[in-house]
């Protein structure tokens, strides 16, 4: 046995070895690694196929075809009547070092840079996108605000719709979404925005994207250009921003009040192309837009030209009376492009939001979601589409509200409680009936972020109110979830955040 044979057979013998691959992958492999290693060097002959399938005790036509692939990949040369040969792939990289070695050298430090070096090769924007990191800070832990209890879901009801979906075998739905989304699907959302948020549509206003991300970053493609400014609420919610600045326009931050969005003369003075809102619950601060701010934020999109993006997130979590009506209803110059997912209250990898669009972008939109989004999903939009039909929406609806909404007075009562009077004068706990989280707002002096990290020392997932603004912060406090924390976690955590709330206030 030659040596080379002897090496790939001591190889192969290890039962490690990329067991589950087929042979003739195997042994490919196996000459790859000793090339890479040195094992093999450069210039030295391989056995030819008959005598090395006869030291591997391995069909002849497995070792051909190993040689063969290792061949067009550039890792072994032969000739006829020669034999094969390992090739000099070092001779390959000094090469390509002449030719342009000042561009290799560019990008070997580019790489050392990002395996480990003082920065990462990111563009400026990169790095301004990155530096937030929201991933880490959105783990499933007690209070983390924005978190709804999917463990709630009907597991087993949704896996009989989406089973008899399959059993239709119906070819269509393995297809892109290529007229806005699965119609029955559309035609579901456009009765329940109708009626529960008395929203001005038609089925082919509704688009179907992959949630409000995906709906925010399609209008800011199609409705403005590089450097355009967009109002947006300050403080703001993270995701928006994160859109807008990847489509390089400019963020100009408006004071978020009591009553929303509060216009003054330097607001007026500028002339945004897009106007970013959640009017129906502010986030993170909880305020309703007020009917008075509703009409102007509506008239100065009018005369300034500007699209008002209408984020209606989390809608169906009012734990008294009806929602509030949409923005977009008050609209009548179609200036209100209306967004809503389904990631709230059902679950959030469903990954499937809606878009309603004014008349005249009907067909951009719906163009430019095909050749841009390629959505798809079709068979979970027609689940989703039974889902809603049979009432099952309705129904789970029904009892999440009435989960979180418990979930939300027994946080209220238990900080109320172990916050004490003493602290009620300084310390304040937002009472809206709405959304899935609360804020506790704390006197200015108080340092929200540093109180962030004390509570995660103790487990607790809060966020500081103070990180959501662009401009200076002009509120402090925490903003606390509870619609992922069970009854039990809400009386004990809460305990633990009034300790340490206790212990920044003092």
């Amino acid at each position: 046995m030659s040596p080379a044979s002897d090496l790939l057979a001591h190889t192969l013998a290890q039962a490690d070895f990329h067991p589950r691959l087929p042979q003739q992958r195997r042994l490919y492999e196996a000459a790859k690694a000793a090339i890479h290693q040195q094992q093999l060097g450069a210039g030295n002959k391989l056995p030819s196929s008959r005598d090395l399938a006869r030291d591997l005790g391995i069909a002849r036509n497995t070792v051909i075809a190993a040689f063969e692939q290792l061949a067009a990949e550039g890792y072994v040369t032969s000739a006829l009547g020669s034999g094969t040969y390992v090739a000099d792939l070092q001779a390959h990289s000094a090469s390509m070092r002449g030719v342009g070695s000042a561009q290799q050298s560019a990008n070997t430090a580019a790489l050392a840079t990002a395996k480990g070096g003082a920065s990462a090769p990111l563009s400026r924007r990169g790095e301004e996108l990155t530096a937030f990191a929201a991933g880490p800070r959105y783990e499933i832990q007690p209070f983390a605000p924005g978190d709804a209890d999917f463990s709630s879901f009907p597991f087993k009801l949704w896996q009989r719709l989406q089973n008899r979906i399959w059993r239709e075998a119906r070819a269509d739905l393995l297809d892109y979404g290529q007229s806005g989304g699965y119609l029955p699907l559309r035609q579901a959302i456009t009765e329940y925005l109708r009626i529960s948020r008395s929203v001005k549509v038609s089925v082919e206003q509704v688009m179907i994207t992959a949630g409000t991300q995906q709906s925010l970053d399609l209008c800011a493609q199609l409705l403005a250009d590089v450097g355009d400014t967009a109002w947006v609420e300050d403080p703001c919610y993270w995701g928006a921003r994160r859109v807008f600045q990847a489509r390089d326009l400019t963020l100009h931050p408006i004071t978020v009040d009591s009553d929303g969005m509060a216009l003054d003369e330097d607001e007026l003075a500028t002339s945004p192309r897009l106007i970013y809102v959640t009017p129906s619950h502010q986030y993170p601060t909880g305020a309703v837009m007020s009917l008075a701010r509703r009409r102007e934020l509506l008239d100065v999109a009018v005369r300034k030209n500007a699209w008002i993006l209408e984020d209606d997130y989390d809608s169906e979590f009012r734990y008294t009376g009806r929602p509030l009506a949409a923005l977009q209803g008050l609209d009548t110059d179609d200036r209100v492009l209306y967004m809503g997912t389904f990631s709230k209250v059902l679950y959030p990898g469903i990954k499937v939001g809606y878009l309603v669009v004014p008349p005249a972008l009907i067909a951009p939109f719906k163009s430019a979601l095909y050749d841009l989004q390629r959505p798809g999903q079709l068979m979970v939009q027609a689940a989703l589409a039974d889902f809603i039909a049979l009432g099952h929406f309705t129904t789970h609806i029904r009892k999440i509200r009435q989960t979180y909404g418990a979930r939300r007075e027994l946080l209220r009562r238990t900080l109320v409680a172990q916050l004490g009077p003493q602290l009620s004068q300084s310390v304040t706990i937002s009472s809206e009936e709405s959304g899935l989280h609360l804020v506790v707002e704390l006197p200015d002096r108080v340092d929200d972020v540093a109180l962030e990290k004390l509570a995660a020392e103790s487990g607790i997932q809060v966020k500081a109110l103070s990180t959501y603004y662009l401009a200076p912060p002009v509120r402090r406090g925490l903003l606390v979830g509870y619609a992922y924390v069970t009854p039990e976690k809400v009386v004990y955590y809460g305990r633990l955040l009034a300790a340490v709330i206790q212990s920044g206030v003092r």
